[in-house]
């Protein structure tokens, strides 16, 4: 028997779904400075997969490049207005629901000085968080119509959303920093098999590439395929032990981590033969 598929998503996802549309809306002046990363991200590109775990998260992820954002209206500002609080840590934003939608500049972008706040020019330095891993979202995206989940919203809202290529990277680098460490989470292992899964081996390999290429994305990138080598094809690894943690009893653990490691080698190997 193959996946049970779900026709409506978890009430949860739906939530978080109409809370990143109104920090969309919050922040339409600066619309060209964001990014969509995260478990929203994944879901935009890989839909259910072929998988019995539904797509759900609680929460929203947006990438900022500092560099494209407006001195006005503040961030803080826009979000206040719009009914969201500050969280516990910088970037952390709390919507309806308690949904929070989390502000993240790449580590590489982020300023000098301080450990988790990035330092924004005129926008101050706890609107936004630190990050390792998303370079390659401010170089690999393209625009999606992202709508809400709740019938009875109607809004819809055009915004960039980082590739696959991206998101891998982002995921790989997050599971590396994570590693050995109480913080790591078992969807992130499955957020990767999903990627893996409903991605062109080929197109996923040349994105990867092209990030290597760019000035921006180059050492992320590298540091993610080296992370893939490292991890990807042993069943005992992170990856795979995170992707069966994920599935539970829903699916057989060693089929989920057979499929990680098949497709890991065919990319590695793709990619490879670009060089």
């Amino acid at each position: 028997m193959g996946p049970v598929k779900q026709d409506r998503p978890p009430k949860e996802y739906i939530l978080a779904r109409g809370v990143l549309l109104d920090a969309l809306d919050a922040l339409g002046a600066h619309r060209e400075a964001i990014v969509l990363v995260g478990a929203q991200a994944v879901y935009l590109h890989t839909g259910d997969a072929d998988l019995a775990v539904a797509p759900t998260t609680t929460d929203a992820d947006i990438a900022l490049a500092p560099n494209r954002l407006r001195d006005r209206p503040l961030l803080e500002d826009a979000l206040r207005t719009a009914g969201f609080l500050n969280g516990p840590n910088p970037g952390s934003w709390v919507g309806a629901h308690g949904v929070a939608v989390d502000l993240m500049v790449p580590e590489a972008l982020s300023g000098s000085g301080g450990r988790r706040g990035a330092r924004l020019p005129v926008h101050g330095n706890r609107v936004a968080r630190r990050t390792a891993g998303l370079e390659a979202a401010l170089v690999d995206f393209e625009d999606h119509e992202l709508s809400a989940l709740d019938d009875a919203d109607k809004r819809t809202s055009t915004v960039r959303v980082a590739g696959p290529a991206a998101l891998l990277v982002a995921k790989l680098i997050k599971i590396e920093e994570r590693r050995g460490q109480a913080r790591l989470r078992p969807k992130d292992g499955l957020d990767i098999l999903r990627l893996l899964q409903t991605t062109d081996t080929d197109f996923l390999a040349r994105r990867l590439a092209d990030l290597t290429a760019d000035p921006l994305s180059e050492e992320t990138t590298h540091q993610a395929v080296h992370a893939l080598r490292d991890h990807g094809t042993d069943p005992d690894g992170p990856l795979a032990t995170l992707a069966a943690q994920a599935v539970g009893v829903l699916e057989d653990p060693a089929t989920v981590i057979g499929s990680l490691i098949a497709l890991t080698e065919d990319l590695l190997t793709a990619y490879d033969s670009l060089a």
